[in-house]
């Protein structure tokens, strides 16, 4: 026993935050692995396990009411082996219980509970359940058991075979045409779907989802059509203008609870984060809405501030609670802001509309805004820069006020793939705003993932923490850790990070493709030791990992003139692509591999000394087709061979290995791209 607690568990010797939450429970909980299921094997006992993340609000709900709870504990401990998982840790094992959740319940979510079979094979899953309906569901089975095991047993192999069914991808041979028609009508499927008038999907609650609308501004790019870039903007207006959007400090929550993006959840995740700052800065690109570039820097001025690590990693998230309430950290009583701001107060507290009452519960309020800048100025009778001045002073106070609160848990563990999305992040943002300080971070992040997640060969691992790594990587890992190379190679220029993407990509290749699909799987196959080997197929609120790798390999095909990549990308699109027409929604990072096959990607070559203001004059661009590549020398792509000109920079452009005239002059780069 630990001598300041009374109950100590095995999850004591693990490093994930959440683990180590409930390593003081009474409840005898085993991390996921051999010891729990040979321990469940050799005193036949059924397993318990009990999926969540540190930032989830009911899984502290749940462990309070009845893990923490003696009398919980004396049953589990009992008569179950119990095991915790953290699902950002094993995203492979949530897969799996989410998959029975969802096929027994018709629903899922975390917590996520299950029962299984000393084996693994799951018989009954559900989400949070309060204490009693907890006690009355193990006592339920423990009963079953005694007097019914074989009916115990049945289930299991019918949800086994469930969940061995699902995601199968057959190979599929026909050759299929990529039209633009196709994704017309994708867009008038989606259109029914979509909140004009607040933006997301419509009704509650209303997660983010950039994938959907990074997914529309390429369409509306490539077809002109204004409606889809309408539901892109209306969109990120309103989350920037919204209660998920954290005003005094920057960054994103998770989802809003309603449907006008006012009441977030107020957890804050990396991979939110990650994917908004990229899709907010290549709406600038296209827009060039000052909104998006101030989202944008206040977001990643939150991640340095909050979410950054001394060596350059990023940790995963901060919990939704602090003194245990749901969201304290971040809102405010009238009373408060007018203390802190003195006689600028009520020009912050109109402008953020902030009530006496509170514009939540409690007489508390989040800040939220209606109108633009020019709007609420020309109200108020005063200029944009004397309101914007008064804000961001009043942000400022308000923020070193907020210092002084209760913070809320940051879960410290960095994870690859999340930490590859806020990699691309930084560099999306370096290449809109030309910002050296966010190509520094992109820089230190990809040399902490080369020191500690990657090893010669291109095996990876998956989080890092306290200085050890201890899982085996998964498919996104890769999947984001390639495509975060292909974009740091693309605002360098250094060809050591397509060769490191080329590593990782033979290495995945090796160890998780299936020949017999076309497809990945989601676990190495020296690390696939659950009760089915499952593959990521549609696209969430983090892309697939199969729809990353077919955007690489297409990619790293063009770049390396590697044929069997651009097939293999080509036979995965083939696999889905009914349900990329059918269910574009689901399948939106299919849909922008869908169009370089539509419109394939130009492939623009800068060479000469002045290559690096030339790529930064083609990056104030939105440019969605275009792979550039180049340096002051040619290098060792064959796609630059003999393109130096001696005393002079110039820009080419190729599409399907066919290249036009060179030119000296960006706008006429542009022409060439039927770019105006």
């Amino acid at each position: 026993m630990d001598e300041e607690h009374a109950y100590t568990n095995n999850l004591i010797h693990e490093s994930s935050p959440y683990l180590l939450q409930h390593a003081h429970n009474p409840v005898n909980w085993y991390p996921w692995g051999e010891e729990a299921l040979q321990k469940a094997k050799d005193e036949n006992k059924l397993l318990i396990i009990s999926i969540g993340y540190a930032a989830c609000h009911w899984c502290h709900v749940m462990e309070h009411e009845s893990f923490e709870d003696e009398e919980v504990a004396k049953l589990m401990n009992e008569h179950f082996i119990s095991i915790k998982v953290d699902r950002e840790e094993r995203p492979d094992v949530d897969q799996v219980y989410m998959n029975a959740a969802n096929l027994l319940t018709g629903r899922g979510g975390w917590p996520l509970n299950a029962l299984a079979l000393p084996d693994g094979k799951p018989f009954y899953a559900g989400t949070y359940f309060p204490k009693n309906d907890w006690l009355k569901v193990l006592n339920y089975f423990v009963d079953l058991k005694e007097k019914d095991f074989a009916s115990i047993k049945e289930q299991a192999e019918k949800v086994t075979q469930g969940i061995n069914s699902l995601d199968n991808v057959p190979l599929r041979d026909d050759e299929i045409t990529f039209s633009i028609e196709d994704v017309d009508a994708a867009f008038k499927n989606m259109k029914s779907r979509i909140d004009f008038k607040k933006g997301g999907k419509v009704g509650a609650p209303k997660f983010p989802m950039p994938s959907i609308w990074e997914y529309l501004l390429q369409y509306s790019y490539l077809s002109d059509n204004e409606k889809a870039l309408e539901a892109v903007t209306t969109t990120l207006d309103n989350m920037a203008f919204g209660g998920i959007y954290d005003h005094v400090g920057g960054g994103f929550a998770r989802y809003s609870t309603d449907a006008k993006w006012h009441v977030p959840h107020f957890e804050k995740m990396l991979y939110d984060n990650a994917q908004l700052v990229s899709l907010y800065s290549k709406a600038y690109q296209r827009t060039k809405d000052s909104l998006y570039k101030k989202t944008v820097y206040e977001t990643l001025k939150f991640i340095e501030r909050e979410m950054t690590s001394p060596k350059g990693g990023f940790y995963s998230s901060l919990d939704a609670d602090s003194e245990g309430e749901e969201g304290k950290f971040y809102v405010w009583t009238k009373a408060e802001i007018e203390a802190e701001l003195g006689d600028d107060a009520p020009l912050f507290i109109d402008y953020y509309n902030v009530k006496e009452s509170g514009n939540w519960e409690h007489g508390k309020n989040i800040l939220f805004r209606k109108e633009t800048d020019k709007e609420f100025a020309s109200k108020n009778d005063i200029s944009v820069e004397e309101l914007q001045k008064n804000i961001s002073e009043g942000k400022s106070k308000l923020l070193e006020a907020r210092s002084e609160r209760v913070r809320p848990g940051l879960d410290d563990k960095i994870l690859t793939s999340w930490n590859a999305l806020m990699l691309k992040g930084y560099v999306h943002a370096y290449r809109a705003f030309d910002d050296d300080k966010f190509l520094d971070s992109a820089l230190k992040n990809a040399n902490f993932l080369l020191k500690n997640a990657i090893a010669e060969d291109g095996e990876l691992t998956r989080n890092h923490k306290d200085g050890k790594s201890s899982i085996q990587a998964m498919m996104d890992d890769y999947a984001f850790v390639i495509s975060a190379f292909l974009d740091l190679y693309q605002a360098t220029f250094d060809e050591k990070w397509l060769e490191k993407a080329d590593v990782l990509t033979t290495y995945s290749i090796e160890h998780f493709f299936d020949e017999s699909s076309g497809m990945f799987f989601y676990t190495h196959d020296d690390h696939s030791n659950l009760i089915s080997r499952k593959m990521e197929i549609p696209d969430n609120v983090i892309p697939a990992s199969n729809s990353e790798m077919a955007k690489n390999l297409l990619f790293l095909g063009n770049y390396l003139y590697n044929v069997d990549y651009y097939k293999k990308a080509k036979q995965m699109l083939n696999n889905v692509q009914d349900d990329v027409r059918q269910s574009p929604n689901f399948y939106s990072n299919w849909g922008m591999v869908e169009a370089h096959f539509i419109h394939p990607p130009y492939e623009v070559a800068v060479l000469g000394d002045d290559y690096e203001n030339v790529r930064k004059e083609l990056d104030r661009n939105y440019l969605p087709q275009v792979l550039l590549l180049g340096g002051k020398n040619e290098g060792n792509l064959e796609l630059l061979e003999n393109k130096l000109v001696e005393d002079q920079t110039t820009i080419y452009v190729c599409q399907d290995k066919i290249c036009k005239l060179p030119v000296t002059e960006v706008s006429k780069a542009l022409e060439l791209m039927e770019i105006k």
